[in-house]
């Protein structure tokens, strides 16, 4: 899942930045954890090179998003930048600190989703595997990072996709033999799961972007070693 951390000392603003990205969730369905922090400094005392994208307002009263964004960059070169600012000669001096880009005050939906899809992008682009998939009388390349689920139906197996349902000749064991190495685990015997996906687990359901599925119990402590090693690696 990919984290974003919010830096924004106006109040309502950073609840705006927050509803934005929830918005955009339910548009893409997509997933995103978020910290929020109310000044730079916050976010840069005992910073750890955890997020994926942060946004940074530019100008907050005790210590401005471009100190931090300097800051961050001694021991975080990965990070994406992206600064939110009421002046685009303030956003200019972000190319020195290797910004994405600015987003203007006030800010509109639509402009902040565009950086937030360039962003995401970005990061697909430095992470994708491919799995190939017989599709269509032919091959079909798919971005594993994209997949929410593998389900199996006879001899046909479903990939469930941010980009939609993709169906394919095959036995799931076949596929899970091919994604051997990556985060995928059966929380039933139907159904292998991308734990990189996975946003809550409650009793005997897992819930899997925006999906809900059943975890067995013959699966249930397998699959729950599973997500926990895969949790306790990200964090490290």
């Amino acid at each position: 899942m990919i984290r974003i951390a919010i830096v924004e000392d106006d109040a309502e603003v950073r609840e705006q930045l927050v509803e934005y990205i929830r918005r955009y969730e339910r548009q893409f369905g997509r997933m995103f954890e978020l910290t929020t922090y109310a000044d730079g400094d916050e976010i840069i005392s005992d910073y750890r090179a955890v997020y994926d994208i942060i946004l940074l307002d530019v100008q907050m009263a005790r210590m401005d998003g471009m100190t931090a964004a300097e800051a961050i960059r001694k021991v975080d070169p990965d990070v994406i930048l992206i600064f939110i600012t009421n002046m685009a000669q303030f956003a200019i001096r972000g190319y020195a600190v290797d910004a994405l880009d600015y987003v203007l005050k006030p800010v509109p939906y639509f402009a902040f989703s565009q950086q937030l899809q360039k962003a995401v992008g970005r990061l697909r682009k430095r992470q994708q595997t491919f799995l190939t998939v017989p599709a269509e009388g032919g091959f079909r390349r798919v971005a594993v990072d994209t997949i929410y689920y593998l389900e199996s139906d006879g001899h046909w197996v479903h990939f469930h996709t941010e980009d939609g349902k993709l169906t394919a000749p095959g036995s799931l064991k076949a596929f899970e033999e091919k994604l051997a190495g990556k985060p995928f685990a059966r929380c039933n015997s139907g159904y292998l799961v991308n734990l990189a996906q996975v946003i809550a687990l409650q009793q005997n359901t897992v819930q899997v972007g925006p999906f809900e599925l059943q975890v067995s119990r013959p699966r249930k402590k397998a699959f729950l070693e599973a997500l926990t090693d895969y949790i306790g690696g990200e964090t490290k």
